[in-house]
């Protein structure tokens, strides 16, 4: 058994982690960081962590704390800023699930995240860790973005076969998608009854998405009135060749992420609460353009599930271990 710190326990990512390792068979929580709730059960976090059968929860302690426990694997949840500002364990795997060291140019951190990184010269011990496109290595890990991950996933494997001009991503994601701190624009009066595009031509996942791709996309992300999930549609020329099958090629052994059969829509609804994505193919008959749709959860395989999914590869554990991967549509 792995253990397993915790650092930023109290925000959703922190939370959705935490879930999964409760129930992996190859982990073992050993700490639990969160600086507003150090000293309290896992209780305050969520009732039903007090329930039969949770008893060996451990009680929250600081970040800083869990950060320096010794533990085998260190997840941390916290923001960019905060991440960024953290000196990794000098021991053990650290996955970072927040966008601070996702790139390895350090001018990237002003541009897009709005802040100088305080460690520019660590940015390159950093791994880049999709698994289906970019699989992890060594032992730090930036766990991708939500909307990266989806438009990775839809582009990554046809990245050669497309046009590089003229690439567009018009992506939706859930509330969670903008973390559990309060902000004007998550208000029920902003969200609910509406769809809201946001950070238009600014989303500080663009750039991370043309890193892996090698050239740049148009990413629109909109805010949609649910609870989770994410929708992300790519527009696409091919260069004379059939897309859908280069894609079910790349994804025929995957357990993760599906290529749907031909004619049938990604659904929000089939992947919510689960890790796993379904990737739509569709010809455009006017046009002659590809429509490559990806959804996922955006806490699931745009966050923890993904993060779990790193951990599995790196210790050699089936890819699969501690994931959600089926749901029941009701």
């Amino acid at each position: 058994m792995a253990t397993v710190a915790i650092v930023g326990a109290s925000g959703y990512a922190g939370q959705e982690t935490l879930d999964r390792v409760l129930t992996h068979p190859a982990l073992e929580l050993y700490a639990l960081g969160s600086d507003s709730l150090a000293g309290e059960a896992a209780h305050a976090l969520d009732p039903r962590l007090g329930r039969n059968g949770w008893s060996r929860i451990p009680r929250f302690i600081t970040n800083g704390a869990a950060l320096s426990c010794g533990a085998d694997v260190t997840f941390v949840c916290l923001s960019h800023r905060e991440a960024a500002e953290l000196v990794p364990p000098s021991r053990g795997v650290v996955i970072d699930l927040s966008g601070a060291h996702r790139s390895a140019e350090p001018s990237v951190y002003p541009s897009w995240y709005g802040f100088e990184h305080p460690h520019p010269h660590g940015l390159e011990l950093w791994s880049y860790g999709l698994p289906e496109v970019s699989p992890p290595s060594g032992r730090l890990i930036a766990n991708p973005g939500c909307y990266a991950t989806a438009a990775l996933l839809a582009l990554a494997p046809i990245a050669d076969e497309i046009a590089r001009d003229g690439v567009v991503v018009d992506a939706k994601s859930g509330m969670t998608g903008a973390g559990r701190s309060p902000a004007a624009s998550s208000h029920a009066g902003v969200v609910l009854e509406n769809v809201t595009p946001y950070r238009v031509g600014e989303h500080q996942h663009a750039p991370e998405i043309a890193s892996l791709l090698g050239f740049p996309v148009t990413l629109v992300p909109h805010l949609l009135p649910v609870r989770r999930g994410l929708l992300a549609t790519c527009f696409v020329r091919s260069l004379g060749v059939d897309l859908r099958a280069v894609l079910e090629d790349h994804y025929a052994t995957s357990h993760v992420v599906t290529v749907l059969p031909e004619g049938v829509v990604p659904d929000l609804a089939r992947v919510q609460q689960t890790d796993g994505a379904e990737i739509g193919v569709f010809e455009d008959r006017l046009t002659g353009g590809v429509i490559v749709i990806c959804a996922l959860d955006n806490l699931g395989k745009g966050a923890a599930g993904q993060a779990i999914q790193n951990v599995n590869l790196l210790y050699g554990l089936d890819e699969t271990a501690g994931l959600r991967l089926a749901g029941v549509l009701v």
